[in-house]
């Protein structure tokens, strides 16, 4: 049995589920999200203590037990994000470098020819901090918040994607957790 399958997933105030037979609505104040039950896992909702609880009756299929757990961290993910949101600071470092946000859309120059647009989707918001990079050591600064974190997560991704850090000067679009190893460029002795 899933350890985090067995979990149950509370239910806090203001967030409202409806379990039909194939899909899971999760309802809240940051917006509406919506998951495919998986065929198989059982889905209920205990009123009383306010909790969803996924099930796997047939313990003897092992891509209904891995399901399960999958199950379980798809609901407490769409409770979380209703109640709460989710939220991915970014930077980007270089010359020169810089973000904006026009019509819907996220507009970044880093260092091509032409500006890369890329359109936002309806459950993520830009807030950017610091829209341009001043020398290599302060980088821009923008944050992802949303309610859908599959949303959020592929966004990003597709943003850093765009200009990847590279690790001889570190120029690029990063997470602001993330830990870019750097590499020493080539040393040039001299003939003798």
């Amino acid at each position: 049995m899933s350890r985090i399958g067995k979990k149950p997933v509370e239910i806090p105030a203001g967030v409202t589920v409806d379990c039909g037979k194939d899909v899971v609505k999760v309802t809240g104040p940051k917006g509406t999200v919506s998951v495919n039950r998986l065929a198989g896992i059982e889905v209920k909702i205990d009123e009383g203590a306010k909790q969803i609880v996924v099930s796997n009756p047939n313990q003897g299929d092992s891509n209904l037990r891995a399901f399960h757990g999958t199950m379980r961290s798809h609901l407490f993910n769409m409770v979380t994000g209703v109640s709460k949101g989710f939220e991915k600071k970014m930077q980007i470092f270089g010359t020169g470098y810089n973000i904006k946000e026009q019509g819907g859309k996220v507009v970044l120059n880093v260092g091509y020819c032409h500006s890369v647009e890329l359109a936002t989707p309806k459950s993520v918001t830009v807030e950017i901090k610091t829209p341009a990079t001043r020398g290599n050591d302060v980088p821009a600064l923008f944050t992802l918040k949303g309610f859908n974190k599959q949303e959020l997560g592929q966004f990003a991704a597709e943003i850093r994607k765009v200009r990847p850090p590279e690790p001889y000067k570190g120029k690029g679009i990063r997470y602001a957790d993330e830990e870019v190893r750097r590499k020493e460029g080539k040393a040039f002795s001299t003939g003798g």
